[in-house]
């Protein structure tokens, strides 16, 4: 089988042929910390996540590097006199930080802040102007711009004539040959912090936006790697100005685009220029993590995702489902949950994997091994029950969706314990009615748990229950 990538560049499906098959090298936008992650930024880490993943099932190692970047006009701009923008900067990164491990999102094998890689920066827009595709102004700003047109293949990501595309409006236009030119170093202006510039050949200021990540990708991953990931909404202007900088400046750079649908709210882009969003902290304060991770999986990555209550609803039922099984074969199997935890990965799940990360087509795959393993529990076929249980666990691991230590009816927890105690409390009344043959009141009892949504389940070794999926 080979992995096959849906490709920006390419406008299409590439199968994917790495540079190095011991060490694939990915490069992932990360977070403009102004202010705290929406559901959009985490849904957006959690397929690149689930990609670095299943390249690591595949190939064995990935060196997945995700940027902070912390010097921004947004950043300066949310900064206050009591908290300056490095202070705010490192607050919200934490934020990000915190969100992304709730929902179980790896940490990066590098994760840089932009402000660690000005030297490299630098270098990087010295070489354009010795190339010829840079230029400092000539109003004496200290501003230095890309040179549009002196790149031929300026456009090439988006597919855009850059006569076309609309004017760069990250810096002054005043000293700019080409509307289209943008900031590769943005000279000081006053009222801004003196601690937010940084000394150059061009004069005192700060890096533009899209120099960063082409200086700190080349710093971590070399002039040339296999993958650079990010959002739909980064293509242009972000990506499209990166690639031209890079390869303007002599670097292969990234090998493949991969770009991730957006959240949607109505079907408009989440963002908090809309005042639209909501805020990932508050999601996870309100639902198990795992029901979360599940949600934002569910859908395929590069699809847009419209977030409804019924999107919780329904991956909380799933897991549950999924878990319910779980619990069935090591209770009628006596199989420990090392063994149920040590199966293989089905062909159609890898199948659907290594078809541009397919997950709602591997999803399904997880599903169908749950039926067939619930068919064989009802058969008495242990073996066979014990084997789906196994491909399960091993696909969700690859997923990060390992039920094992999802909150159940028999999780852990105030809440858990507590309705544990008072279901357990009403299935000895029930067993006490049916050992006085009062079948009414037997029956009265299980209709009261099952109006609760709970799933009672009679076995030779006792009666167990479960949330109904």
């Amino acid at each position: 089988m080979t992995l096959r990538l849906y490709d920006t560049r390419a406008a299409s499906l590439r199968d994917f042929v790495p540079l190095d098959p011991e060490n694939i090298t990915m490069y992932v936008c990360g977070p403009t910390v102004q202010s705290g992650p929406h559901i959009g930024h985490v849904r957006a880490a959690l397929g690149f996540d689930i990609l670095r993943r299943w390249l690591t099932h595949r190939y064995g190692r990935v060196t997945f590097v995700r940027n902070v970047t912390d010097i921004d006009d947004k950043v300066i701009d949310n900064a206050t006199a009591t908290e300056p923008w490095w202070a705010l900067a490192y607050r919200m990164e934490q934020e990000f930080t915190a969100a992304y491990a709730g929902v179980g999102i790896l940490s990066p094998t590098y994760e840089p802040r932009a402000t660690a890689s000005i030297p490299q920066m630098q270098e990087l827009i010295a070489t354009l102007i010795e190339r010829g595709h840079a230029y400092p102004a000539s109003d004496g700003s200290g501003d230095v711009y890309f040179d549009v047109r002196s790149w031929s293949d300026y456009g090439s990501l988006t597919h855009q004539r850059p006569e076309d595309m609309e004017a760069a409006a990250d810096a002054d236009p005043r000293a700019k040959r080409s509307p289209q030119d943008f900031a590769l170093w943005k000279g000081a202006k006053p009222g801004e912090p003196a601690d937010a510039t940084w000394q150059s050949p061009w004069g005192a200021g700060r890096p533009g936006w899209h120099i960063e990540c082409s200086a700190m990708s080349r710093r971590y991953l070399g002039a040339e790697f296999d993958i650079h990931g990010g959002g739909l909404d980064l293509r242009f202007p972000h990506h499209e100005n990166e690639l031209a900088q890079s390869t303007a400046a002599g670097d292969a750079f990234a090998r493949y685009w991969v770009h991730n649908g957006l959240v949607t709210v109505n079907g408009q882009k989440m963002s908090k220029s809309l005042g639209n969003f909501t805020l990932a902290a508050d999601v996870l304060a309100e639902r198990d993590p795992l029901v979360v991770r599940y949600a934002l999986a569910a859908a395929h990555y590069r699809s847009s995702l419209d977030l409804s209550e019924s999107s919780w609803t329904e991956a909380e039922a799933a897991l549950d489902r999924i878990e319910t099984f779980r619990q069935r074969v090591l209770r009628q199997t006596d199989a420990a949950p090392a063994a149920v935890a040590a199966g293989e990965i089905p062909a159609a799940f890898a199948i659907a994997m290594d078809d541009d990360l397919g997950v709602p087509q591997a999803l399904a795959v997880v599903h169908e091994t749950v039926r067939a393993g619930n068919t064989a529990l009802d058969a008495g076929d242990a073996v066979a029950a014990t084997g789906a249980a196994g491909a399960v666990q091993a696909m969700l691991a690859v997923l990060g969706l390992d039920t094992a230590t999802a909150a159940t009816g028999e999780g852990s927890g105030v809440e858990a314990s507590a309705l544990d105690a008072l279901v357990q409390a009403m299935i000895t009344q029930r067993a006490q009615a049916r050992a006085d043959k009062d079948w009414a009141a037997a029956d009265r009892i299980r209709d009261a748990i099952a109006a609760a949504g709970i799933t009672l389940e009679d076995t030779p070794a006792g009666t167990h229950w479960s949330i109904d999926g």
